[in-house]
């Protein structure tokens, strides 16, 4: 059901790959509640995915490749858009996230520097590049909204979740850094989305995530949010219903973030006692 809360509105919508991917359900949503829209996504990422498909689903008034991590991509991106949207834009979801260390299998204690670096550029510091290349260019339109997307891990330890739950606590701390700045000068909103756990083509190369995927669903009072639900909740940060709500990390998990044990999640534990992740070679307890 729509209820028009982005009629006359513009967006950017960064990180669609296919129809799995929450940016997808949140572009599809933010037409549907009124709004124009530009699709953007490195130059490979639309090559191999089927972003194509959701430009003219929603007829976006244009797809821009850009590298979320190179400033002058971003430049461009911001230029490209105000031009095909016709001025300044309203909203802008950050969708960007990737770890080659959880790709290579690399524990958290055996990581390799290089690729934390590229984590970290590509899952935080391109949020700061974003941000900041958007208020050099006066980009947003007097209380828009920004908003990230990261997860319960940048507060608390998940096995597997690896140097992402690093880069997530550093996206968090540009939102709230950010949403200071930009909020005082331009009165711009900057906020993340602290999401369930999304079966998407990013979330299922996380160690385990089949088991994190269920647990969290058994742990939550409400269960799971699925990546629809995340897209309904991202149009109110969108809207103008949330004008005075910035600089937060905001749990959509299910009431998963505030739970110690519940009866789902301790009856399943003590159904399934299995061996510990060992290391098939030395038999040694795999943490990371």
């Amino acid at each position: 059901m729509a209820y028009n809360l982005l009629k006359g509105k513009k967006g950017i919508i960064f990180g669609a790959l296919n129809d799995q991917s929450i940016a997808w359900k949140v572009a599809e949503r933010a037409v549907e509640e009124g709004a124009e829209i530009v699709l953007t996504n490195t130059a490979v990422a639309i090559r191999m995915g089927t972003l194509d498909e959701l430009a003219k689903k929603t007829n976006a008034k244009a797809v821009i490749p850009a590298d979320a991590t190179s400033v002058e991509d971003l430049e461009n991106l911001f230029k490209g858009a105000m031009e095909a949207l016709g001025g300044q834009v309203d909203f802008v979801l950050h969708s960007c996230a990737m770890s080659v260390n959880m790709r290579k299998k690399r524990t958290y204690d055996d990581l390799d520097y290089g690729f934390l670096d590229k984590t970290l550029d590509i899952s935080a510091i391109s949020f700061h590049k974003m941000i900041q290349v958007a208020k050099k260019l006066d980009a947003i339109a007097e209380y828009g909204s920004i908003v990230a997307l990261t997860y319960v891990a940048s507060h608390r330890t998940f096995f597997g979740y690896n140097d992402m739950a690093d880069a997530k606590a550093l996206l968090e701390s540009i939102t709230r850094s950010f949403g200071y700045i930009y909020g005082r000068e331009k009165h711009v909103r900057v906020n993340c989305i602290s999401q369930s756990p999304t079966l998407t083509t990013a979330g299922g190369g996380i160690k385990g995530f089949d088991g994190m995927l269920d647990f969290a669903d058994r742990m939550s009072p409400l269960g799971n949010a699925s990546a629809d639900d995340c897209a309904d909740y991202c149009m109110t940060l969108f809207s103008d219903l949330t004008k005075k709500v910035t600089m937060q990390t905001l749990f959509h998990d299910g009431g998963f973030s505030n739970m110690g044990m519940s009866l789902r999640g301790m009856t399943q534990y003590n159904k399934s006692f299995i061996p510990e992740n060992t290391d098939e070679k030395t038999g040694k307890i795999i943490y990371g």
